[in-house]
């Protein structure tokens, strides 16, 4: 999946260097044609893959669980996720890898049902490590997001299931740091103000992107609601023609992951000053838009952008500093699962001097975050596949 991605994210930019005004075509069309493969080959395979796997963890039914996550299903979410950045979506792969992972284990353990949360959740633990080589996120993730507790007899599976990810992630593509190493360290006084700062900003835009996204897909009322519903191909080619703007005015920064954006603006390097806004606001479209494709990475691209515009507040501190402290609370402001989000961000810059920053800044955003959001977006979107169901007893 994560060469695919590189691929089809290599191969837009080529094509939208030598012809700039191309996704006003490309784009929307790639939209369409994604939301249709997806309604009438890969139904399930929509939006980033979390809630589908949560809600498959509930189910009581094998059946309603495999058309969450089958193989089938996983091999739609990657087709599609490739065509979606071919075509410049705002997405990221780190979330699908959740479904993809979980639908692995599902397979592996389709003769033992009783055991079928346990793998799920042990596959989407493993997908979570194998995309951001971080193994800590991974084993985070399933404790914080997608179980909300851990079981004894759950934790040796989940381990031995992240550590072979990793291995494997490893052996594919090189033991890595997903946006490199940083040294810096936030001093004590004034400097602490970012932590303030990033909480504010990232809680308050974390939850109001997750609050749009819930909104749309739970469905809008009155007639706008009904015709989004009753025509999603062409409310994905609204979506997608809005995206292919967002790029033009951003000086095409916004499309795909947004991974190249954060990782220039860590080293201190200049981006326009409208790619955070845009990037979050090509990133909600995408999301509605009904395509597959996950919100992990550009939330981070998100991050960062916002960093760069706010970083002329506080002059002393460094922009890396301020963008890991961005990238944290924003994450943690749209999952509202502070500890996995923290984690992330620190296995992701191997900055371990900043751990008490990013975790004071991360939980403070997700707090932040639930006064506009009451309900984590990925929980939220998951009762939706499990509205009208049976359903086995939810942890708490």
């Amino acid at each position: 999946m994560a060469l695919l991605a590189d691929k089809a994210q290599l191969a837009f930019a080529i094509m939208r260097e030598r012809y700039p005004y191309l996704p006003v075509v490309l784009t929307p069309f790639g939209f369409g044609l994604s939301a249709w493969l997806a309604n009438r080959f890969f139904d399930g395979s929509q939006g980033s893959g979390i809630p589908q796997v949560m809600a498959a963890r509930r189910l009581a039914d094998q059946e309603e669980r495999s058309r969450l996550v089958s193989l089938r299903m996983a091999f739609g979410k990657i087709l599609l996720l490739g065509l979606g950045l071919g075509v410049g979506a705002s997405a990221g792969r780190e979330g699908p890898t959740v479904q993809v992972g979980a639908a692995i284990m599902f397979a592996l353990g389709r003769f033992a049902p009783h055991r079928q949360p346990g793998l799920l959740l042990a596959g989407a633990s493993a997908g979570v490590a194998a995309a951001f080589n971080a193994p800590l996120a991974g084993i985070m993730f399933g404790i914080e997001e997608m179980s909300r507790s851990f079981e004894v007899r759950s934790s040796v599976l989940v381990l031995a299931t992240v550590i072979a990810a990793g291995l494997t992630s490893q052996a594919v593509l090189g033991n890595y740091t997903y946006f490199g190493v940083a040294t810096d360290s936030l001093g004590w006084g004034w400097p602490w103000l970012a932590v303030g700062l990033a909480a504010i900003v990232g809680g308050a835009a974390g939850g109001a992107f997750s609050r749009c996204v819930i909104l749309f897909s739970m469905g809008l009322p009155g007639r706008i609601g009904v015709a989004i519903k009753a025509h999603p191909v062409s409310f994905a080619v609204i979506c997608g023609l809005l995206v292919a703007v967002c790029g033009l005015m951003a000086g095409g920064t916004i499309f795909g992951t947004g991974y190249e954006e954060s990782k220039q603006i860590l080293a201190g390097q200049a981006v326009p000053a409208a790619f955070g806004p845009f990037k979050w606001l090509a990133t909600m479209l995408t999301a509605i838009s009904g395509i597959p494709g996950g919100i992990f990475s550009p939330s981070l691209s998100v991050g960062a952008g916002l960093a760069a515009n706010f970083a002329p507040l506080i002059p002393q501190v460094p922009i890396n500093v301020l963008a890991i402290l961005f990238m944290a609370a924003y994450l943690a402001g749209v999952v509202q699962a502070p500890l996995t989000s923290a984690i992330i961000v620190s296995e992701m810059t191997a900055d371990h001097a900043l751990i008490l920053p990013i975790m004071i800044s991360a939980l403070a955003a997700s707090l932040i975050s639930k006064t506009i959001c009451p309900e984590g977006i990925y929980h939220a979107l998951a009762d939706k596949f499990t509205r009208g169901k049976t359903v086995i007893e939810r942890q708490t």
